[in-house]
């Protein structure tokens, strides 16, 4: 496999891991509960090996940007569909400037090349 497909998906587990170990924070009752605390932990460790993984040959900004970007918008997802929370149209605008943000670094920035 190519370096850089290598590094994009670490970078993409990292993302799962990190949404996932969030999840899971949501789940530990401020650490109250010790199995999703546990989880959360995991996630947490798994997700910042990939991203250090994808580190090798990716940019820290650009790495960074989308894991951070792309994890937010995966949460905010996640917490709409499986914790049934609501987003306002300033949260959606949010998200979509997010997602916006990461299309043009990865697309048209030649930081990330």
């Amino acid at each position: 496999m190519q370096p850089n497909l290598v590094s994009y998906l670490a970078l993409g587990g990292a993302i799962i891991c990190e949404v996932a170990g969030s999840s899971f924070l949501h789940k530990s009752a401020q650490f109250t509960r010790l199995g999703p605390t546990a989880i959360m932990a995991m996630f947490y460790i798994a997700s910042f090996y990939l991203l250090s993984v994808a580190l090798k040959t990716l940019p820290l900004g650009i790495a960074y940007a989308v894991w951070g970007g792309l994890g937010t918008v995966l949460v905010a997802l996640v917490s709409v569909v499986i914790f049934r929370q609501t987003l306002d149209a300033m949260a959606i605008l949010g998200i979509a400037m997010i997602v916006g943000g990461v299309v043009i670094m990865n697309g048209f920035s030649h930081a990330s090349h």
